[in-house]
């Protein structure tokens, strides 16, 4: 694929560059809680306006019902851009209507507007693909050069990501093509000993790419709700937890080629459980009891690893030349269970080889619990599009770009 430094080098002074971003941030009201995809469009962004382009960032937020919402405009990821740049950014205030044009018009050469969410127009999702290019139309009206830099929307067939780039001179933008490079490491050429720690909630997003890594990864980390599907399908009792019993026959066949493969499948050793689950608002103590994997109490939860299991976990770390890690080990946002999830992160820290933070709730919680960025080899800011990616899928926005 062509990137951005390409380009530049052709000139794009007085070009309007149409840059679908990944702005996604998650919001308390209008307060973004998590700025860190934001961050991570502006040096594209920034290259394209300090070379003299009408830079146009586009991206979608929340899940709205193909129709303006308030609760999910773009608005204050505008404003927070404009921050992290220095510079006044526009604002339209809708996709492709009187305010995209116009605001799009208005545009001087080396400045930044942002569109409203892609969402709000119900083209940009659609899975009817007529529909979806005539949305595309429209935005391609608004620009002569696609940039594509969401990396969190690229396993997504939509409009902006798919069917916008065949409609201009497309290039992939610094985020992009730093995520393509990281992922490449996990999966070509991969230095060992590669090790991948997986947590979240459901062990059923997780299937596909534990199906891959059963032939790549030498030791396989469980955490998190998925965990107890795993303990379940070994026979143990695991009370109120998380649990998808029509997913046991698969992870039992995991179990077995995990063995037959010569892969370490490291699973709880113990686990911290309450009866019931906390309060994540007012952060009350929730006073949890540490019991062994396979002792949990039929009336109790768990909710975190336990102080051996985060040992262990850190162990099979500590000597790993390559890791990836995605889903945090338990509900981290509150303090009694967020140890597990601060082991994981603090043993990437420590291992010695190139560390890649899935996306997601896992780059969430590395921000929330003070970990400092720079100590990771990587933080993805697309959690699914990386488990996509290390599937073996093909993801449409790259396909697209690579067109």
């Amino acid at each position: 694929m062509k990137t951005i430094d390409e380009l530049l080098s052709e000139g794009v002074a007085g070009k309007r560059v149409f840059v679908r971003a990944d702005l996604n941030v998650p919001l308390d009201g209008t307060t973004i809680t998590d700025d860190g995809r934001i961050r991570a469009v502006v040096p594209t962004v920034k290259a394209l306006a300090d070379a003299g382009a009408r830079v146009i960032v586009a991206s979608h937020l929340g899940r709205p019902k193909g129709a303006p919402d308030p609760a999910f405009s773009l608005a204050p990821a505008a404003a927070r851009l404009g921050e992290l740049l220095g510079a006044d950014v526009a604002f339209a205030e809708d996709t492709v209507g009187p305010s995209a044009e116009s605001t799009v018009s208005g545009l001087a050469d080396g400045r930044v507007a942002v569109i409203e969410n892609l969402r709000f127009n119900a083209g940009e999702t659609s899975k009817d693909d007529s529909e979806r290019a005539a949305f595309a139309d429209k935005l391609a009206g608004l620009a002569d050069v696609y940039v594509g830099d969401g990396f969190g929307a690229v396993h997504r067939k939509h409009a902006s990501v798919f069917d916008l780039p065949k409609r201009l001179p497309h290039y992939a933008g610094y985020l992009i093509a730093t995520e393509v490079g990281v992922l490449k490491k996990l999966t070509d050429d991969v230095k060992r000993p590669y090790v991948v720690a997986l947590g979240g909630a459901k062990v059923s997003d997780k299937l596909a790419v534990i199906d891959q890594l059963l032939g790549k990864a030498d030791r396989l980390l469980i955490g998190g709700g998925m965990a107890y599907t795993f303990l379940k399908a070994q026979g143990h009792e695991v009370g109120i937890s998380l649990l998808q019993e029509d997913q046991i026959p698969a992870v039992k066949e995991y179990i077995e080629r995990a063995e037959k493969n010569g892969v370490e499948l490291v699973l709880p050793v113990d686990v911290l459980v309450s009866p019931e689950f906390p309060d994540l608002k007012t952060k009350a103590p929730a006073n949890p009891t540490t019991v062994a994997a396979d002792a949990i109490p039929a009336d109790q939860e768990g909710l975190d690893i336990g102080p051996e299991t985060r040992k262990l976990y850190a162990s099979k770390l500590a000597d790993a030349a390559t890791v990836f890690w995605n889903g945090p080990m338990g509900v981290f946002e509150h303090p009694d269970y967020a140890e597990g999830t601060k082991a994981v992160a603090q043993a990437l820290v420590d291992a010695p080889g190139f560390t890649v933070v899935g996306g997601g709730d896992s780059a969430a919680a590395v921000r929330t619990l003070g970990f400092d960025e720079k100590a990771f080899g990587h933080i993805s800011t697309g959690g699914g599009a990386s488990l996509e990616y290390l599937e073996g899928k093909t993801l449409p926005g790259l396909a697209a770009l690579e067109d």
